[in-house]
């Protein structure tokens, strides 16, 4: 069976994208492959002018998933005449619970151009490393087919439909977003040990995605242009230290942020500093792909030993204690220099008065180990003495950054608001970056003990940030740093806020194994009523609002799920199809004629803004899963 997750992809890059659009909507004319006077081969370059060019990214939508590390094998397209062209050079390992918040360039493929209209990716788990969060601690988990059999290696099929078929031109690029939405597509079960999640193939083609992330560029530097503020680099994705994935360039601005073998610059003086390191200097790159002009800029560019994994270990987590100058850090990827990353639940870290610090946007002399405090999200970059141990198991890897250096990186907790205050806002504090409060010890965080950081009554300094005089008991979230250890209060400044109004909220629902015939209450082209009485809703059966879970089975009337305006996307998934939409209202009526009496839902999922006090999910993103093949009612 197919194993996993959600696959969000085809986005259109470029004006040579033709007849790019939602399916559902007014259907494009098929273009059949162009055809060249010299064919394309991808792989004799003296034929690259007359080929095309696909860009491949990967992300992930927001899951429970501390980890979740497989092998991606292979990952093809189909043309529209049978054609199929391999993207992948090589198999890469790709930890998907990372991407959350961000995209990464996976590589750019040199393929003829056609009109490609499916792909395949393969995905190999024979060493998959998948861990759950069980009472705020990690525990391994496997993960199963719907039959209960562990997934060694498979092949998921992307089949887009006629009026998403994806048109490649000569000299024109494409973008392919993976987006793997680990929630969405598992059931899991943290019971048993290991625990297991049950994987549910989703697979979905974006053409324009309803989510904008920051984008992340690796591998060694091929070449700099000062003057043309920009340097390009041979893509090594996910960590990977060889292999050939294409290539990219990366644009700088005067306010970029360079931190090359440990030393801070910007812009200009940043790429001669580059130069300087010479070619093949390692290198990552964060920041915005601009869609029309087809070109990337870096906010953030680390290069050299700054890199995690470049000549030192690395160590990427949260600190959630702090002795002295030893800090915990838990939910740690572990980068070793020698070696591949793996996740290790708690590293112990060694800082001192010559542990370099460094600050995300800003300037690198206004910071030191003092700002080092709980709940502040860092990578570390040292040495593991030899005899430390470097398993997942092992709760004693100890990494030396007195010589090394800290960098602390945005910060996300969320909870609920308690009081609103000018300048400062009281939260009942539930997480930090996704885990849960419970496991971060704020002893030392205060100026005196009693200061102490109380996550019952957390302040956020808001500064000029607007907080809705109507917030108190509502969720919000913050992204910002912690204040530094042993200065509380305030224990946070925010540099975002996104209070109740505006914070992102998740729908996931299931009826069993079985499914139900009648999932809805109503269902029209202006939106649907979930029957939440519905005798078979389990186990599955939430709305998720910031840090808020709320029980549908609970609420007094069905939930009523409408479309938001803008960007959205809504599919209808069977066993062996997926059909996409853009518009809400063809989505309706595809999904009306499914539900013919014959046919089961098993799942649904959405994405979006919830008003409690009218019980209303107004979706960006909607995905339903129905449990029989297609019978015809696909509107393609």
């Amino acid at each position: 069976m197919p194993a996993v997750i959600r696959f969000l992809a085809l986005t259109c890059l470029a004006t040579g994208l033709v007849a790019c659009g939602g399916g559902g909507d007014t259907p494009s004319q098929s273009a059949p492959d162009p055809v060249a006077t010299v064919e394309c081969d991808p792989a004799n370059p003296s034929t690259h002018a007359e080929c095309g060019t696909v860009l491949l990214g990967l992300t992930d939508a927001d899951g429970d998933f501390l980890n979740y590390t497989v092998d991606v094998v292979s990952l093809s397209l189909e043309t529209a005449n049978g054609r199929i062209v391999e993207t992948l050079p090589r198999s890469t390992r790709i930890n998907f619970a990372e991407y959350v918040d961000l995209t990464e360039l996976l590589t750019t493929a040199t393929v003829p151009p056609a009109t490609y209209v499916a792909g395949a990716i393969t995905l190999d788990y024979g060493a998959a490393e998948v861990f759950v969060e069980q009472d705020g601690e990690a525990k391994a988990a496997v993960v199963l087919d719907e039959d209960g059999n562990a997934i060694d290696q498979t092949s998921l099929e992307i089949r887009l439909s006629d009026r998403d078929r994806l048109i490649v031109t000569r000299g024109r690029p494409a973008f392919l977003q993976l987006d793997f939405d680990l929630a969405a597509s598992h059931e899991v079960d943290v019971v048993p040990t290991p625990a297991t999640a049950v994987s549910e193939a989703f697979i979905v083609a974006e053409i324009d995605p309803v989510d904008e992330k920051s984008l992340r560029v690796r591998g060694p530097v091929t070449g700099v242009d000062v003057a043309d503020m920009a340097y390009t680099v041979a893509i090594r994705p996910f960590r990977d230290r060889d292999g050939d994935f294409g290539t990219a360039t990366v644009n700088v601005v005067d306010d970029t942020e360079f931190e090359i073998d440990g030393e801070p610059f910007a812009g200009s003086a940043g790429l001669e500093a580059l130069a300087a390191a010479g070619t093949g200097t390692p290198s990552v790159a964060l920041g915005t792909l601009d869609v029309a002009a087809r070109s990337f800029t870096a906010e953030r560019v680390l290069a050299g030993t700054s890199v995690p994994g470049a000549g030192r270990d690395a160590v990427i987590g949260n600190i959630i204690a702090r002795s002295g100058n030893t800090l915990t850090i838990r939910g740690a990827t572990f980068v070793p220099r020698d070696r591949s990353a793996h996740f290790h639940d708690d590293v112990l870290v060694g800082i001192g008065d010559t542990t370099r610090v460094f600050k995300d946007g800003h300037d690198a002399d206004s910071v030191s180990i003092a700002d080092l405090s709980v709940g502040q999200r860092v990578t570390v970059l040292g040495n593991r003495p030899a005899t430390a141990e470097s398993s997942a198991e092992s709760p004693t890897l100890f990494v030396d950054a007195t010589d090394g250096a800290v960098r602390m990186h945005l910060t996300r907790v969320s909870g609920t608001v308690n009081e609103v205050l000018p300048g400062e806002t009281k939260v009942d504090l539930q997480s930090i970056d996704r885990r849960r409060v419970s496991i971060f010890d704020f002893a030392g965080t205060g100026v005196t003990p009693a200061d102490d950081a109380d996550p019952g009554n957390y302040q956020v300094a808001t500064s000029q940030l607007v907080v809705s005089a109507f917030a108190e008991d509502k969720p919000i979230v913050a992204k910002g740093f912690p204040t530094a250890f042993g200065s509380a209060p305030a224990d946070f400044t925010g540099r975002t806020l996104i209070d109740f109004t505006e914070v992102r909220s998740k729908l996931g629902l299931g009826w069993g194994s079985e499914g139900t015939f009648a999932p809805f209450l109503s269902l029209s082209t202006e939106g649907l009523v979930i029957d939440n009485a519905n005798p078979d809703i389990g186990p599955r059966q939430y709305i998720k609002q910031g840090p808020v879970l709320i029980d549908l089975t609970e609420l007094p009337s069905g939930t009523s799920v409408v479309p938001a305006s803008g960007k959205t996307l809504f599919s209808i998934k069977t066993r062996d199809s997926i059909r996409l939409y853009s518009d809400f209202g063809d989505f309706a009526d595809d999904l009306g004629l499914s539900l013919d009496g014959a046919t089961p839902m098993r799942s649904m999922h959405a994405y979006g803004s919830y008003d409690a006090a009218g019980n209303v999910f107004t979706a960006n993103k909607v995905g339903v899963f129905l449990l029989t093949p297609d019978t015809g009612n696909d509107t393609d």
